[in-house]
């Protein structure tokens, strides 16, 4: 009996030895689909998103996107004595998001001159087509009153602003490229941005 008891044990730790043991001390990782490397402004690869592609100029710096809605966003560094950062952010909305002229005249709407009026005077609407992409490119500024609808409690008009944003017509619907904020460091990254815009692309 005691015989084949040291048998039986003897079979089990053989059975044992034959397991596959992890390298280096660690379990093997289970499949799945790997992330996508992030991309920082300058680099050679191209953010993708939904259709379309588009490439961020040097000295541009990648965010994480603070709504499901936006779908890259950038910071560019204020000139010296501007009292922040510009932003640019890529709107992509699930069914639509509404006309080009519709869009163009909210975002003019924000922005008010002397008075507090809308001041259509500082305002100019331009349309280009960039690789068979129909883009209507909108430059306006005055005193801008918020990025979204109405401003919200504790929010204050900011005087000496600009806007350049752009509307892009793809395959899969309106794309808005929305770049905000103190009018000369819009000023240093204009030419930038007029880059990135030529950058953009229908993904095969």
């Amino acid at each position: 009996m005691k015989l084949r008891y040291w048998v039986f044990l003897l079979i089990c730790f053989a059975i044992a030895g034959c397991s596959p043991k992890p390298q280096n001390g660690k379990a093997p990782e289970s499949e799945g689909l790997k992330p996508e490397s992030a991309h920082h402004a300058g680099d050679s690869a191209s953010a993708s998103n939904a259709g379309l592609r588009f490439t961020p100029s040097p000295g541009w710096i990648t965010e994480a996107p603070s709504s499901s809605n936006r779908k890259a966003q950038y910071k560019l560094p204020r000139v010296q004595g501007d009292p922040e950062d510009v932003e640019l952010v890529v709107y992509y909305f699930e069914g639509g998001g509404g006309t080009s002229q519709a869009n163009v005249e909210r975002w003019i709407g924000q922005f008010t001159g002397s008075g507090g009026k809308p001041s259509p005077d500082a305002s100019r609407i331009d349309h280009k087509t960039v690789n068979n992409i129909a883009l209507t490119i909108v430059d306006v500024s005055g005193t801008y009153s918020g990025s979204m609808g109405p401003m919200q409690t504790g929010e204050k008009p900011k005087p000496g602003f600009r806007m350049l944003g752009a509307i892009a017509e793809s395959k899969m619907g309106p794309w808005f490229f929305k770049l905000t904020g103190p009018e000369r460091t819009v000023a240093k990254w204009q030419s930038s941005f007029e880059s990135f815009l030529n950058s953009i692309r229908q993904s095969q």
